[in-house]
């Protein structure tokens, strides 16, 4: 589902804590005005390098040149074996390798070297959920919210109810992601979720608050406008779900759900 994975990339984006900012055009890496290699006696020049490194592998990433960031997050690491960062960004990229043997194998060396970050051990319960290890993921998920000085409480809670539909628990993902609401109601993935679980348990006007605030956003879709117009239709509001369908058509004409529309199936 399209908000899914615009989670799953929310989550890639904002699991690194390097606060650069990188632009679109990167420098050769053999050209990167990295400072000479080190020496053992060096260790802030070794610092320093592996923090070059990761700020590149990070551009890399949010470029989507993934294997240049697996080489650039390497280097870091080899300059700088106890970097939390850099381990917890390469966990990040082998998962978008689909690689998930290796992607805990990062994550778990991140947690060795500090076992208090929540970053760390948000992403951690992702795969863990990704896995369907639905208990591990909600211990993962406890502990980074847990951490100390954690500022993401609101991602976590929204990633740990989305986790929860998965599992079929319906209760503790309703539970969540109004805990995310409350921290961050102007975030479209959880009042999505959060009024798609009450539309499918048939609290239609508790949806229809949820899905309204979408809808009245910057960034509503064609899957939160077909959710609007369904909530709608059940309440018996013809004017708004007409509304929300000539928005439907005119912005995604060519979308599963104007077609599903346009052939009166409100509930295949």
């Amino acid at each position: 589902m399209r908000w899914l994975l615009a989670l799953a990339a929310c989550l890639a984006l904002g699991a690194c804590k390097t606060t650069t900012t990188v632009t679109t055009s990167l420098p050769d890496v053999n050209n990167a005005g990295l400072p000479a290699p080190t020496t053992a006696n060096d260790p802030e020049q070794a610092r320093h390098r592996a923090r070059i490194r990761l700020q590149l592998a990070t551009g890399y990433f949010e470029q989507g040149q993934t294997q240049i960031a697996l080489e650039e997050v390497n280097q870091a690491l080899a300059a700088d074996p106890n970097s939390v960062d850099a381990y917890s960004l390469r966990g990040l990229i082998y998962m978008r390798l689909d690689d998930p043997g290796r992607a805990e194998d990062s994550f778990r060396r991140a947690i060795v070297i500090n076992p208090r970050d929540g970053n760390v051990r948000h992403n951690y319960a992702w795969l863990m959920c990704q896995q369907q290890r639905y208990a591990d993921a909600q211990q993962q998920f406890a502990a980074a919210l847990a951490a100390p000085g954690y500022a993401e409480s609101a991602k976590t809670l929204m990633t740990q109810g989305i986790c929860h539909l998965q599992a079929g628990q319906r209760a503790d993902a309703e539970r969540a992601l109004t805990q995310a609401y409350e921290i961050d109601a102007a975030n479209p993935v959880i009042g999505y979720n959060l009024a798609l679980l009450l539309y499918q348990r048939g609290e239609y006007a508790r949806a229809q608050f949820y899905i309204r605030r979408v809808n009245n956003g910057p960034v509503s879709n064609a899957e939160s406008l077909w959710l609007g117009i369904r909530t709608e239709r059940r309440l018996g509001n013809r004017e708004a779900m007409n509304e929300l369908a000539s928005q439907l058509q005119r912005r995604y004409p060519d979308s599963r759900e104007a077609r599903a529309f346009e052939k009166g199936q409100f509930d295949d």
